[in-house]
């Protein structure tokens, strides 16, 4: 038997998984700052309900591990955090109240191709909301980004636009509606393509180069252009896309999101967004793909759920393999112990298991050395580990219920009773 992991499946060092817990712990405090509730949804999933919004040549279901149980049901590994929410929502619609906030942090799983930033087993973190449809909650949204990000001491970039502004446009240089998809797909790769390549590969979908070079004209001008040259729109996605967008654009400048940027070309992956989109983007270019992303996706939870009621829905997510590639390297993050202080016993083992439980009933991360290590390895063992506190405990210590308090930076020394044994908290904060 050889022993490895799957393809596409990692273990974490106690230092790599210290950053990936100070990520998430970063990113659980602002949700919760900003009203967001925390849920949890199950990994295993019937499979027809994860396939059952996707025709039969989408990707997505060629990238779900399918297995069946002992009673022969047919069930499937949950591929991301949104249809197990509408799932959720489903089953507890008459629990909750909206407008309805929550985030979730949990693993998902595809059966798809390894890349870096792209495994097959991974964790993803979303945040959603069910019950508004206005641009507020958008806005929202993206200030929730940028507090998170800027927390996390990663510089970004906001790029959003509409889904109804996209399809509108492509309607206008005349494009069939069965082609739309197609069409957006490639238009959402425009800043990567020559124009040459962009023409081209409209026309092996079937287009004309006049459309083409329609789209190119339209998919270059800014929202202020976009506004003035059809503003009298007789296309209604058109009109409700620039309304979408004034109206997020407002209240991006007034909160001065000034990292956020209209990108009339940005599509996001999937056909279930509805409304505005949005991705963030390392400032600086030290990762070239996304981090984050998100956007309207106003029918899915509707047509899930399909009892007459309308659930208009927005999200977004945090690429957290992306931000761990981005924040491992940070030595103050991975090498922090997290101990506090180090506990030497000198003979007296039981006295020391004894004192470690009773300081850490004021709070404070405590470790005892029981490898029989001598004095000086022990301290040294201290300062490898960047604990910052050590106490040395002999049978001196314990008879006249005494002991010392050793700061392994500056080398102070704090006197301290047993019987007064929460003076440690001015010590240790």
């Amino acid at each position: 038997m050889k022993i490895q992991n799957v393809k596409g499946g990692y273990d974490f060092l106690p230092k790599e998984q210290k950053i990936r817990n100070y990520i998430n712990g970063i990113l659980k405090s602002t949700f919760e700052e900003y009203g967001y509730l925390p849920i949890e949804t199950p990994i295993l999933c019937y499979f027809d309900m994860l396939a059952g919004k996707y025709d039969e040549n989408n990707d997505i279901l060629n990238e779900i591990y399918k297995l069946t149980d002992q009673g022969k049901r047919s069930l499937g590994l949950r591929y991301d955090l949104t249809v197990p929410f509408a799932k959720f929502i489903a089953l507890n619609k008459n629990e909750l109240k909206l407008p309805f906030k929550r985030y979730e942090i949990n693993k998902v799983f595809r059966d798809g191709p390894v890349k870096v930033g792209r495994d097959r087993e991974f964790t993803q973190c979303d945040v959603d909301v069910v019950g508004l449809s206005n641009q507020m909650i958008e806005a929202e949204l993206l200030s929730l980004y940028v507090r998170a990000f800027d927390k996390l001491g990663i510089p970004i970039i906001i790029k959003y636009n509409s889904r109804n502004l996209m399809r509108g446009l492509i309607k206008l240089c005349g494009v069939e509606e069965e082609l739309i998809s197609s069409t957006i797909t490639i238009v959402d790769k425009i800043d990567k393509l020559s124009k040459e390549e962009f023409l081209s590969e409209l026309s092996n979908l079937g287009l004309s180069s006049l459309q083409g070079e329609k789209l190119l004209e339209y998919f270059k001008l800014s929202l202020s252009d976009l506004n003035i040259k059809f503003k009298d729109s007789e296309i209604e996605e058109v009109v409700k896309g620039l309304e979408e967008l004034n109206n997020l654009e407002e209240y991006v400048n007034n909160l001065g999101l000034d990292c956020c940027k209209f990108t009339s070309s940005l599509a996001r992956g999937q056909d279930y967004y509805t409304g505005n989109v949005f991705e963030v983007y390392e400032a600086t270019g030290r990762l070239s793909g996304a981090i984050g992303g998100g956007g309207r996706y106003d029918k899915m939870i509707t047509e899930f759920i399909d009892d007459g009621e309308i659930y208009p829905a927005v999200g977004i997510s945090f690429g957290l393999t992306s931000i761990f590639e981005l924040l491992k390297t940070r030595e103050d993050l991975g090498n922090s112990s997290g101990i506090k202080l180090f506990v030497i016993p000198m003979g007296v083992n039981s006295e020391a298991l004894k004192l470690a439980n009773d300081i850490r009933e004021y709070g404070i991360n405590v470790d005892v050395e029981m490898t029989g290590k001598k004095l000086k390895k022990s301290l040294d063992f201290c300062n490898k580990e960047n604990i910052p506190y050590a106490i040395i405990l002999g049978e001196d210590e314990v008879k006249n219920k005494l002991f010392k308090v050793k700061d392994m930076n500056d080398r102070t020394e704090y006197e301290i009773s047993f019987d007064n044994l929460e003076k440690i908290k001015e010590i240790i904060k």
